[in-house]
């Protein structure tokens, strides 16, 4: 299994994003994500770049593939302008690059003030985002008027001859299926063996990434305390991350996740046995590729550490 780094543009800063890109190079990762939202997911994570600056950016400093994680297409962003957004950074990054796509949460997509679609929807939206996405990669002039998207002479000028890959988030079965149907790739956040096996077996074996989380610090303790600040979010449950409209109610509702959950959910710390068995479990699970995120104020520290002690204990 490929291990890459997750760049979190919730937590850091453009320039930060950037610095642990490069580090990340130098570690030896072997690919980096780079989340996509318009807000954090709370006011003390305190970030939220545009992702296709931070992109252009970390094209001049660093030759890793990079994949968004993810990017909604639909809502926010008209697909074409996605499709424009996505040519330019494949032709920046010399192809190395991955579009990463889902149906989104209303914490970025309602800003403009529409409804936040139910999921059976934000599916269907997605689907025709995509097929647009894909018809704007060839080059060629598209005229197309859909349910939901309308695009008149539309031409995309700058993109590879190869055109990037798109992968596909899902969460439970129903969107597994579209992200099967539609996608060149799975994306994933939890080692769900289930739901890899779900994928593979409709796609025809295609490749699965997921993404997970670690707060690396001199001290466990001093870790947890870090991601339980920073990142309490993560340990809600079922679909809120997907329907909370604001990180102001994002902070309402980790009001009820405890110090204890986190304990008991996050990789903290600077013990490589403990890194070390989160990866296997996503390598159980059936993944091809993981991405590592770091929680706290130690990033470039996490890096390295990668690099020198969990890395090569990977082979």
């Amino acid at each position: 299994m490929r291990i890459g780094y997750f760049l979190s543009t919730e937590e850091y800063s453009p320039i930060e994003l950037v610095a642990q890109a490069a580090a990340a190079e130098r570690a030896g990762f072997a690919g980096l994500w780079i989340s996509d939202h318009f807000h954090p997911w709370n006011n003390e994570q305190g970030n939220s770049p545009l992702v296709w600056s931070v992109i252009g950016a970390i094209s001049q400093v660093c030759e890793l593939h990079v994949t968004t994680a993810v990017t909604c297409p639909t809502v926010r962003v008209h697909p074409a302008i996605i499709a424009q957004a996505a040519g330019t950074s494949a032709e920046l990054l010399q192809g190395r690059f991955t579009l990463g796509v889902g149906t989104g949460e209303a914490l970025n997509e309602s800003i403009l003030g529409g409804p936040w679609p139910p999921l059976d929807v934000r599916l269907e939206m997605l689907e025709e985002a995509v097929a647009l996405i894909r018809k704007l990669f060839t080059g060629e002039v598209v005229t197309a008027h859909g349910r939901y998207y309308s695009v008149d002479h539309a031409r995309i000028y700058n993109v590879p001859d190869t055109p990037p890959e798109i992968y596909v988030s899902a969460f439970g079965p129903k969107a597994t299926e579209v992200a099967a149907r539609i996608g060149d790739g799975y994306i994933g956040t939890a080692p769900d063996a289930e739901l890899v096996t779900r994928f593979k077996e409709a796609s025809g074996g295609r490749p699965a990434q997921a993404g997970a989380k670690v707060a690396f610090a001199p001290t466990k303790e001093e870790g947890w305390e870090h991601a339980h600040r920073l990142w309490p979010n993560a340990g809600l449950p079922g679909e809120l991350a997907q329907i909370l409209p604001t990180p102001e109610h994002f902070e309402q509702a980790t009001e009820l996740v405890t110090m204890e959950s986190t304990r008991s959910s996050v990789v903290a710390g600077n013990d490589p046995a403990d890194h070390l068995r989160q990866i296997q479990e996503y390598a159980a699970a059936g993944y091809d590729e993981l991405y590592l995120a770091n929680m706290g104020p130690h990033a470039l520290e996490m890096i390295e550490f990668y690099g020198e002690e969990v890395l090569p204990a990977l082979g």
